[in-house]
């Protein structure tokens, strides 16, 4: 057999830069590069096989977290088809990359770690950021990402990654179990050579399959629908990964199901498709939620049915609804004791559309979710456009945005208040044109995940929305985005402080304590004296960004258009009132309250706690 003599990361960069995935007869590159920040425990390794191997293409980041978040944005983009690896050194590097490794695996989304790791030949420990434990010389911080990892391998020899590469790779490419893959890389064996197996280098191409469903359960799904009088769809992710938009569409249409979509379902129908529900859950809108309460039968495809998809299981409130869950993943097929279809998205509604051709809903129930429809866009078209403030309402900004995109154009977010009011309020147009990180709602990920989702989609203009908080908490990668040529339109929503928070706070009878960007008081001693002069414009320009401050509704409309004139990324910086605030509708969501407290509020608030979490069922 012909062998060829590499290190151990030499042989990983030439194995990676062979991955192919292929889906419906269309075949890519599954990684498109590598980032990576490098230092004694990566250097010579990695780092050494990533200067040899120019065509596996290196970025520079500034931030380890924010490295992962750019590969999941991009993977996400790419519906899971392609992703980037990410190197660091042992230590700090390799744990800081763990909030955005949980975010990859919480959202399903499929990313390469290679962390350095310490000495396998342990002589000369304790190195330089080793934690030592008494009770094993095996563990390091490493061990970390082992419960947030869908693959976790430590390779102590350099012949161990012919078996490991292959295995990290099934699960990065498996629909049903990807997420973050951690390959620890001792730094002595990253640089030690031996003699590989040259098919270890050969083109693989790893097929992405469409499971169908097992015919008999498609004949007990038609059997449940024709029975029903009153079903709903609820639409999650699995339908935009699947690319089952269209099939959804077909399906919805032929048989008469109204749509009420996740967070990440969101754009599975346009907005004024008549069928269309819009949000479901906490952040939906009345029609999907009164929907929701009287179903008697949910569909629910591609979702895993989080506490803001159910309303912290008050949602679906009818004593007989039953439940059918269209999934690739087993696990979330089996939800809410509903009859499981493993399979995949498209190949199922494709199949039960035909199975149902001579079915359809009464005229009376899709007329009634059409009527929901034209209401719902009436109360988005009427908080577009509040002529509230100066400051001007957050909804109005969206609103703002949205008039300003182009269909294809992409929206992406992941914390605070502006999820629940994008969710609700935001006119999606094409499936791709919605991104939000919403599994793991992870502060930080915006500007990071929309410089991926533009490497992804580069004929895309893509709009960062984000509070204040956020931005402070990771802004790094705007200077990533100048350096790489990405624009991005970062739309940066200022409200002195944690506006989601501070609601929820009010909400508990908390009064927004600890959510609000002032100076402490001397007098309360508290954090409630004058706001902080953060200065967000000369902070942006300092990172090579073009600042818009607006003022104004008519100023940042016009702020978003000399933003398109840029060929780099711009920040449009609009301050915000915290207290105009998006109502909820029709929904709830359990969030415990102090059950005794000497403050007056609080008390109130548990006892309507106590009386909304009367209505949460176990659904079996």
């Amino acid at each position: 057999m012909k062998t060829v003599r590499l290190t151990m990361s030499q042989a990983i960069i030439r194995f990676l830069k062979q991955q192919y995935v292929e889906r419906d007869g269309r075949e890519q590159q599954f990684f498109a590069g590598c980032f990576g920040i490098f230092g004694h425990g990566n250097v010579a390794g990695i780092g050494q096989a990533l200067q040899e191997n120019p065509d596996f293409r290196y970025y520079q980041t500034r931030n380890e977290q924010a490295m992962v978040h750019t590969a999941a944005g991009f993977a996400k983009t790419s519906n899971r088809l392609s992703t980037f690896a990410c190197t660091t050194s042992i230590g700090p590097g390799a744990t800081n990359m763990l909030t955005a490794a949980a975010g990859a695996t919480v959202n399903r989304l499929p990313v390469l770690l290679l962390p350095g790791d310490i000495f396998a030949r342990r002589n000369v420990a304790p190195v330089l950021q080793q934690l030592e434990w008494t009770g094993s010389q095996d563990i390091s911080v490493n061990d970390c990402f082992k419960p947030i990892s869908r693959y976790w391998d430590r390779i102590n020899r350099p012949d161990q990654i012919i078996t490991s590469l292959p295995e990290a790779m099934r699960v990065l490419t498996s629909q049903a179990e990807t997420g973050a893959v951690t390959l620890s890389l001792p730094q002595d064996v990253q640089a030690e050579a031996y003699d590989y197996p040259g098919a270890l280098f050969e083109k693989r191409v790893w097929s992405i399959g469409r499971p169908a469903p097992a015919r008999e359960l498609v004949a007990r799904v038609a059997e449940m629908i024709r029975e029903a009088n009153m079903p709903l769809i609820v639409c999650g992710g699995g339908v935009i990964y699947s690319e089952a938009t269209e099939a959804l569409a077909s399906f919805a249409e032929a048989v008469g199901i109204p749509v009420g979509e996740t967070q990440a379902g969101k754009g599975a129908l346009r907005y004024d498709h008549p069928l269309s529900l819009g949000a479901i859950g906490v952040s939906g809108t009345p029609g999907a939620n009164i929907i929701a309460r009287e179903a008697d039968l949910v569909i629910g495809i591609g979702t895993r049915y989080s506490d803001f998809t159910t309303a912290s299981k008050t949602a679906f409130q009818n004593s007989a609804v039953r439940f059918i869950n269209i999934n690739i993943a087993d696990f979330d097929a089996h939800k809410h004791a509903g009859l499981p279809i493993v399979a995949d998205a498209r190949a199922a509604l494709e199949e039960l559309t035909a199975a149902l051709h001579d079915h359809h809903t009464t005229d009376e129930y899709q007329a009634r979710a059409t009527q929901f429809n034209k209401e719902w866009d009436a109360e988005v078209a009427r908080l577009h456009n509040l002529e509230h403030g100066p400051p001007i309402s957050q909804s109005e900004v969206i609103g703002a945005v949205n008039q300003a995109s182009e269909p294809t154009d992409i929206v992406l977010c992941a914390a605070g208040s502006l999820p629940g009011e994008l969710h609700k309020l935001w006119r999606t147009r094409d499936p791709k044109g919605y991104h939000l990180e919403y599994g793991y709602s992870c502060m930080g990920y915006e500007i990071a995940g929309g410089l991926g989702a533009k490497m992804a989609a580069p004929e895309r203009e893509v709009y960062v929305m984000l509070g204040d908080g956020s931005y402070l908490m990771m802004n790094s990668e705007i200077i990533t985005s100048i350096q790489e040529a990405y624009k991005l339109t970062i739309v940066l929503v200022n409200n002195h402080g944690f506006s989601s928070i501070g609601g929820l706070s009010e909400s508990v009878g908390s009064g927004g304590f600890g959510t609000l960007y002032r100076y402490r008081n001397s007098d309360t001693g508290q954090l409630d004296g004058e706001k902080l002069p953060v200065d967000f414009a000369a902070h942006a320009r300092s990172l090579g960004a073009t600042v818009f401050e607006a003022k104004d509704l008519p100023s940042l409309v016009d702020a978003l258009e000399q933003a398109k004139e840029q060929d780099h990324t711009s920040v449009v910086l609009v301050e915000t009132d915290p207290e105009a605030r998006v109502p909820g509708y029709e929904s709830w969501w359990d969030v415990p309250v102090a059950e005794v407290s000497e403050i007056a509020e609080v008390r109130a608030a548990y006892k309507a706690y106590e009386s909304a979490r009367s209505a949460e069922r176990d659904l079996l």
